[in-house]
């Protein structure tokens, strides 16, 4: 090309460069017209200044030569190849869809148009365009990884894994292909397979930072963290500006629970890329985490004013306003991303859990079988799902969900949460098996923190107490004089309230500690290191695996020694709490195997109990509560869902047997209460036969139990708070006790309140003491003067004395841990043989 026609195209350039295209045009039209055969040499000049990436040159000269060559299918192809490089997609695809009108079977472009289409996240008609081009020619690899992409997106996995195989197989060193392959091999859980992908990728191209990123997709999956943070770090390495390398490390040290990381590197990710919606989302994710709940929102919204049509943030979103009790507008906006994606099965998932919070059952079934109709694994429904039949006690299936859950956890499933598992079974290692599966998978022990190192002794033992119960709840019920009864020559109590309320019983606690702690918005993390810096001697988790528990503050090591007692009768399967307090009724030397912690032996009964349980002075009448005037009540207050269907089958047979009789239960919600008359029927008692108690404040509740004559147990989950209720209040406690740490509590506390000849073995010996106890009625006033008389007398409920014994057991684990030595099993106040 001559030095007089260069010059001419700069002159060109420049008009374009500075906007003014119509002077672009003339000028280029005199050369044109002049030498319509320089039109070639000035097509190759900007190819070459495509080539040599100097795209503002070579789009200013295509442009402007496209009028003289508009028949060229070339050059729109070219200047969509060009805006594509830059990101501008929708340039793009106007410049593509220019050369398809002009070759509509131009098979590059439909390619090419194809990526764009999976670009702007259009991956239904990146679809259609990627089909036409091989229909037109199977040959192509890159259409068909583009359409493994698409597919992928539109969670199609096998059929995406089908398209990145016939690329393979056209094309067997395409390693955007083998690497691009491992997304859909995660999302099928085919972890291996994945893994291998990668690493053929990784094989053919070292540097292929995107392969370096999804090897840690993929070891992100196989929870093996520090092996996923080690590729992001390669990938990283290799191209410091990928912008997804930077957020999916974040989201690696968020599952290490490395939430400051994990913020710095979205930040990171967000710099590069401002617009990435991901990006915002996922430090959403943190954030909330963090129980930092407005930012958490602000980063939901960003995300969906860059993707509106984002179903994760939708959903995300609505995680994050369930956490704040708005229930509303988290069911509104489960109900967007269901609009947007109605086979979403996370999507269903999370509003059921919503609705269960509401106690909209029938809602909440609906929506758990939807979404395992679309999805069949996902961690914990199928436990969620049984729970929530239990509640509105809805049998159909029972003995084979059980089965299949019981089977799932043997086989280290995420199945079921380990709370409802202690009412299904009295399978004690189950128990604990399953609490293993849960904590491992929510709470593994974090070493953040680092070790607690050996301090100088504080002036008192500093026991903390952490519950998010301290409020009008059954724990705070038993355990409020405890806090005041404590020694406090020996000892400075704090109470760190996990969820606050603004309530009687929270007035009284906020007085019985020496420090009161609200940390309902500090995260775990937070909690933990203020434990730490309060140089706490023993902290006590009074929640457990319960509702609104923060079993991960424990799982930082908030103390050097640290309790379960209470809240949860169980193990918690933690290797980072140390011991549970119970009892030689409730873990017996044999089953000591079944516990993750050791076991602190208490004399009498591990439950502690608060005299000052007022029962209301007034004398209720059997038609005020609903009862009929004569016959004789059998009653049982516990939860509904801890009636299981051999222990509803077994009352019916006792009222068959006590002519008159009924039976008075907890009115929880409509749906067991009719589910229940239905079962009576079945079982050919009549519906009338059970009557139903509606919630009361404690003091009203402890008086009706004058109107009624036994109180049965259920098993396996017997009645904790409620025996104690019961037996406080004078009436008898008929229990049957199991193998496991729930289905002994009831026989603890008739141990200890020494009533002894209630506690059953056998449900044929359970049946027949009720019946026998109704049909005698000396024998049963018998029981009840006995209980009237141990009632203040028997150390159940002689609160001081069960201070001293916890006490004494803290004291022995100060002495071990002061010792270095283990913790070990305890027992206070025994002598063993």
């Amino acid at each position: 090309m001559n030095l007089e026609l260069q010059a001419i195209l700069r002159k060109v350039i420049q008009a374009f460069q500075s906007g003014n295209t119509e002077s672009a045009d003339l000028i280029l039209q005199e050369v044109l017209q002049s030498d319509i055969n320089s039109a070639d040499t000035i097509f190759e000049l900007a190819t070459a200044y495509a080539k040599a990436n100097r795209f503002m040159e070579a789009s200013a000269v295509f442009y402007c030569l496209q009028i003289y060559k508009n028949n060229d299918v070339r050059i729109p192809y070219n200047l969509g190849l060009i805006h594509s490089l830059q990101r501008e997609h929708q340039l793009a695809l106007a410049a593509y869809d220019l050369a398809l009108k002009i070759k509509p079977d131009d098979v590059d472009t439909l390619v090419n148009k194809g990526s764009t289409c999976n670009d702007i996240k259009n991956y239904v008609l990146a679809l259609e365009v990627l089909e036409m081009a091989i229909q037109l020619r199977p040959d192509i690899p890159e259409a068909w990884s583009n359409k493994g992409i698409a597919l992928s997106n539109l969670n199609l996995y096998p059929e995406s894994i089908k398209a990145y195989d016939e690329a393979i197989k056209l094309y067997p060193s395409y390693h955007e292909a083998w690497s691009n392959k491992s997304v859909p091999l995660n999302k099928l859980k085919r972890f291996l397979e994945a893994s291998e992908a990668c690493d053929k990728a990784l094989s053919l191209k070292p540097d292929y930072a995107e392969g370096w990123s999804n090897k840690g997709i993929t070891l992100n999956e196989l929870k093996r963290y520090n092996e996923a943070l080690a590729h992001y770090d390669k990938a990283l390495s290799l191209k410091p500006d990928y912008a997804e390398g930077w957020s999916n490390k974040g989201i690696t040290l968020n599952e290490l629970k490395r939430y400051d990381e994990a913020l710095a590197h979205y930040d990171k990710a967000l710099s590069l890329k401002p617009d990435y919606a991901e990006g915002w989302s996922n430090k959403g994710i943190t954030l909330n985490e963090l129980k930092r709940y407005d930012e958490a929102l602000a980063h939901y919204d960003k995300a969906l004013s860059l993707k509106p049509d984002y179903v994760e943030g939708w959903s995300n979103k609505g995680n994050v306003l369930s956490n704040l009790k708005r229930y509303d507008e988290a069911l509104a906006h489960y109900d967007k991303a269901l609009s947007l994606k109605p086979d979403y099965a996370e999507g269903w998932s999370n509003k059921g859990i919503t609705l269960n919070e509401l106690k909209r059952y029938d809602e909440v079934l609906a929506h758990y079988d939807k979404a395992l109709g679309l999805k069949s694994d996902i961690d914990w429904i199928y436990g969620d799902l049984l729970h929530a039949r239990m509640k509105i006690c809805n049998w159909l299936g029972f003995a084979k969900s059980l089965e299949d859950i019981s089977q799932r956890v043997i086989a280290n499933e995420k199945v079921v949460n380990p709370f409802p598992l202690l009412a299904l079974t009295d399978d004690a290692l189950l128990h604990k098996k399953s609490a293993v599966i849960y904590i491992q998978d929510r709470y593994p022990p974090n070493p953040i923190l680092g070790q607690i190192r050996k301090r100088p002794r504080n002036e008192k033992i500093r026991i903390a107490y952490f519950s998010a119960d301290f409020k009008n709840h059954p724990v705070a019920f038993l355990i409020a004089e405890l806090f005041e009864l404590h020694d406090r020559g020996q000892f400075e109590i704090y109470g760190f309230s996990l969820v606050d309320a603004a309530d009687e019983m929270r007035s009284r606690l906020h007085l019985a500690f020496d420090h009161y702690i609200d940390a309902q918005e500090m995260s775990d993390i937070k909690i933990a290191q203020l434990s730490r810096n309060l140089n706490i001697d023993i902290a006590v988790d009074l929640t457990g695996i319960t509702a609104c528990s923060r079993t991960g503050i424990f799982s930082y090591r908030a103390a050097p020694i640290q309790v379960n007692y209470l809240g949860y009768p169980g193990t918690l399967g933690a290797n980072y709490m140390d011991y549970i307090i119970a009892d030689r009724t409730l873990i017996t030397l044999e089953s000591q195997s079944f516990y993750s912690e050791k076991v602190v032996y208490l004399p009498n009964s591990y439950q502690v109990n608060d005299r000052k349980r007022l029962i209301l002075d007034r004398q209720y009448t059997r038609q005020e509560l609903g009862l009929p005037e004569n016959g004789f009540v059998f009653c049982c207050f516990n939860n509904n869902f801890k009636i299981l269907p051999s222990t509803f089958e077994g009352w019916m047979r006792i009222l068959k047997a006590v002519e008159g009789s009924v039976l008075w239960l907890f009115h929880d919600n409509a749906w067991a209460v009719e589910n229940l008359k239905k079962e009576a029927e079945k079982q050919g008692v009549a519906a009338n036969r059970l009557v139903f108690a509606v919630r009361l404040p404690l003091s009203e509740h402890l008086a009706r139990h004058r109107q009624a004559n036994l109180f049965l147990d259920t098993a396996p989950y017997n009645a904790h708070t409620t025996t104690s209720d019961a037996l406080w209040a004078g009436l008898p406690v008929l229990t049957l006790m199991g193998q496991s740490f729930a289905s002994r509590v009831a026989a603890s506390l008739l141990n200890a309140v020494g009533m002894p000849d209630l506690i059953t073995r056998t449900q044929e010996e359970y049946e027949a003491l009720a019946i026998e106890l109704a049909l005698h009625p000396k024998k049963l006033t018998d029981a009840k003067l006995k209980l009237a008389s141990n009632r203040l007398t028997a150390p159940l409920f002689d609160t001081p004395l069960f201070t001293q014994n916890l006490e004494a057991a803290y004291l022995k684990m100060m002495e071990r841990y002061r010792a270095d030595l283990q913790p070990d099993h305890i027992f206070v106040g025994y002598e063993l043989a």
